[in-house]
């Protein structure tokens, strides 16, 4: 009962999704605009970076929540924070008052990481930052983070159940990002420098 109680939570605070409402202030519906998802990257390049950065920090601090609350409810469950964390990722990608369509979720990976493991974050926080300014795209900093995050928990933790628990959402993130790697193959996916300098901003 603790596990589906956390799994609950994790998927509802996981639904909320800081795009969508931003979006709706502003009156852009990123699902028909640019990448088509409702997270971070996607807001960056059609609302600008101050609403790209809100989006962010809301979808990352969710998933810590998510984390962070399952622990303090089900202490003596060992895997329940990442149980949460990976619901809260799946509200993310499938909230159910949008169709079941929201974001990509990596913001959420990346805050439900620093909640289990915020040296590992760091690291995986520096490796983004790194590949993504030398190859200008971010996605390739997202499939290094959903590749390595499960491998080395699983190597600290000497357990396949919590690496088990992760690709989860490793292996959901890598199938919602199918188009963007059909767009680096074409050379068509949009840059970081593209972003910065306001290209493919919505009208």
């Amino acid at each position: 009962m603790g596990y589906l109680l956390a799994i609950l939570g994790g998927y509802l605070l996981g639904s909320s999704n800081m795009a969508f409402y931003i979006g709706k202030l502003k009156k852009v519906d990123m699902r028909n605009s640019g990448s088509r998802n409702l997270g971070t990257s996607n807001a960056a390049i059609l609302l600008g970076w101050g609403s790209g950065i809100a989006v962010g920090i809301h979808d990352i601090g969710k998933a810590i929540a998510a984390v962070l609350l399952a622990k303090l409810f089900f202490p003596h469950l060992e895997f329940v924070g990442a149980a949460a964390g990976v619901a809260c990722v799946l509200g993310h990608i499938f909230p159910f008052y949008l169709g079941f369509k929201g974001g990509k979720g990596f913001a959420p990976y990346l805050g439900m990481t620093f909640a289990l493991n915020w040296k590992l974050a760091l690291v995986v926080l520096v490796l983004v930052l790194v590949i993504t300014l030398i190859t200008d795209y971010l996605v390739l900093g997202t499939f290094t983070t959903i590749a390595l995050v499960p491998i080395w928990e699983g190597i600290e933790a000497m357990s396949w159940g919590l690496p088990l628990i992760l690709l989860i959402a490793s292996g959901i993130i890598l199938y919602k990002h199918r188009e963007n790697i059909v767009r680096l193959h074409n050379g068509t996916e949009i840059g970081l420098r593209s972003t910065a300098k306001g290209e493919h901003k919505a009208k």
